[in-house]
């Protein structure tokens, strides 16, 4: 019995030892205001992969390149959002790697090809001619 109570007297000490390293929340309380804004600024955020790709898809002639190949601008945006902060990043690079002045139908198809895999992978659903491999 003596070695149990040594042992749960070390524990105690080693836990009360333990107990005043930690620190407190800061006392205060946070305003609605303070709440309200710091979800509006979040939802709002949007990566500098992001920001570019709808830059691209508000441009006009990208728009009607996207109605002639059957998908809505709305639709490509929907797949933007879906897409990661790397993802978006990385298409973003890719259009801005692409040669200036002629190749903006072949970042329309990459753009396509990408949205039709993650269709078929079933992340999205926006092609009606796509199973979904889940």
């Amino acid at each position: 019995m003596p070695v149990l109570r040594r042992l749960i007297a070390t524990i105690a000490a080693v836990a009360l030892m333990h107990a005043g390293l930690v620190h407190a929340a800061p006392q205060g309380l946070i305003s609605a205001e303070q709440v309200a804004a710091a979800q509006t600024t979040s939802a709002g955020a949007t990566s500098p992969g992001h920001a570019a790709l709808y830059a691209q898809l508000d441009r006009a002639e990208v728009a009607q390149a996207l109605r002639e190949r059957g998908v809505s601008p709305e639709a490509a945006r929907e797949r933007v959002a879906a897409l990661t902060d790397a993802e978006a990043l990385q298409v973003a690079q890719h259009i801005d790697q692409a040669p200036a002045g002629g190749d903006v139908l072949g970042v329309i198809v990459f753009i396509f090809v990408l949205l039709l895999i993650t269709d078929i992978l079933g992340f999205t659903k926006v092609f009606p001619f796509t199973r979904s491999v889940r």
